[in-house]
């Protein structure tokens, strides 16, 4: 019996009869997303196609957003994101957002905020994670921009069907325990490499319990372990997010019972689970962060990982009336304009200006080291993002910890890495 993976690349390959992992498949995609840092030389290798008028371009299913390099560090990314611009006035591109604009912001959560993303899409970006979506439940991927140029010429892309996993998490969670530590901890079983080129779905009391925002963190990161694709059955949830704000009409897509052919099922109890950090330079590298006494110099709260109102609502509340560490920098980016103006309204951003904490607009600069919180040699740096590879926030001698708001929060608070629960004692 076919997966959720199976079955939106059979509908999107147009295939009566249902594919099976390890098939071939050309399909029709939804939508195609750029950003500033992706996009240049996709619309370049588009152009060396001979479209040089915009003939052919799918331009409403693609969408271009700066979100990695805005606002501009310098001249090179200035050009970068000017190129950029250019094209997508060049061929009038419709679905394009620029910084400050209306909702604008990280391209992740541009695209599950402005309706891109719906159950049953099939979706590519070239970035790789977008399987973001797959908390929505669409099957979506990152993809190389050479591929994203090709789906702009043709509407289409090859893929080869994805063996399945099953993940189901049962029970209650502890408290400040959340989807980037299910996520943590699973990555910490199965290794970087236990979900390579295949999907992953997502099931359980747990799962059915968390909000979208959590469901999109786990996605998120599913290519932390390799996987094609994260994916998390729609609800009831994700269709009342969407009211309203969808593009177009959407159909869910659901694997067929207990029957369907998932290559492996894992099983979790959600009370093992706590708050979980992975230590450098891998995020398998994974321990409870009361096993951790380590001092940080930043603290960093934001990404396409964990900047939704959520997780900034979760550290306001940790931090309030409270003052980060003298020996902190903390820095707090929501993941899009929207998410900025609520917590505006809510009170959080002034909570965290009185804390001490750094506040800017949306931007993927700090998390891939580029700028906005880029650490020096030896610095310490305890992240909701989702890699701390060698390097990946600053200097090659810096480390980056992995973790979830409240832990980054409480650890801004002590200085050094720690469980959130500590603080109630």
């Amino acid at each position: 019996m076919p997966t959720i993976a199976e079955k939106i690349l059979s509908e999107k390959a147009g295939k009566e009869k249902i594919v099976e992992a390890g098939e071939i498949v050309e399909c029709e995609v939804d939508y195609i997303m750029v950003n500033d840092v992706t996009g240049v030389p996709a619309f370049e290798v588009f152009e060396e196609f001979g479209r040089k008028r915009g003939e052919g371009m799918r331009k409403g299913k693609v969408v271009v957003i700066q979100d990695h390099y805005v606002p501009n560090k310098d001249v090179d990314s200035a050009e970068q994101a000017k190129a950029l611009r250019d094209y997508a006035r060049r061929y009038k591109i419709e679905n394009y957002y620029e910084v400050g604009k209306e909702g604008s912001g990280i391209c992740h959560q541009v695209m599950i905020e402005e309706g891109f993303a719906a159950p049953g899409r099939l979706i590519i970006g070239a970035d790789s994670h977008t399987c973001s979506y797959g908390a929505l439940g669409a099957f979506s991927t990152g993809i190389g921009s050479t591929e994203a140029a090709a789906a702009m010429a043709t509407g289409r892309l090859w893929f080869k069907v994805p063996a399945t996993q099953k993940f189901v998490i049962d029970g209650e969670l502890r408290r400040y325990v959340m989807g980037k530590d299910i996520i943590l901890h699973i990555i910490g079983d199965i290794g970087v490499s236990g979900s390579l080129y295949k999907s992953q779905e997502f099931y359980g009391t747990a799962i059915k319990n968390l909000c979208l925002s959590d469901r999109i963190t786990i996605s998120n990161m599913a290519v932390e372990a390799g996987a094609k694709a994260g994916i998390v059955p729609p609800d009831e949830k994700v269709f009342e997010f969407l009211r309203g704000r969808v593009r177009g009409e959407y159909r869910p897509v659901y694997a067929d019972g207990k029957e369907s052919e998932y290559e492996e099922v894992f099983e979790y109890d959600a009370l093992d689970m706590v708050p979980t950090v992975a230590k450098p330079f891998s995020p398998d590298n994974t321990a409870p962060a009361s096993e951790l006494d380590v001092p940080i110099d930043q603290a960093y709260l934001g990404s396409c990982t964990n900047g939704r109102i959520e997780d900034l609502r979760i550290a306001a509340e940790i931090l309030r009336g409270k003052q980060v560490s003298r020996e902190v920098r903390m820095i707090v980016v929501p993941a899009s304009k929207s998410v900025f103006e609520q917590a505006l309204e809510e009170g959080l951003i002034q909570i965290f200006l009185t804390a001490g904490a750094f506040v800017c607009g949306p931007t993927c600069g700090a998390c891939l080291g580029g700028y906005m919180g880029v650490l020096a040699s030896g610095e310490r740096c305890v992240s909701t993002t989702n890699r701390n590879f060698i390097g990946r926030m600053g200097h090659k001698d810096s480390e980056v910890y992995l973790a979830n708001p409240a832990v980054v929060a409480a650890s801004a608070l002590e200085g050094r890495i720690t469980d959130p629960m500590e603080l109630l004692r």
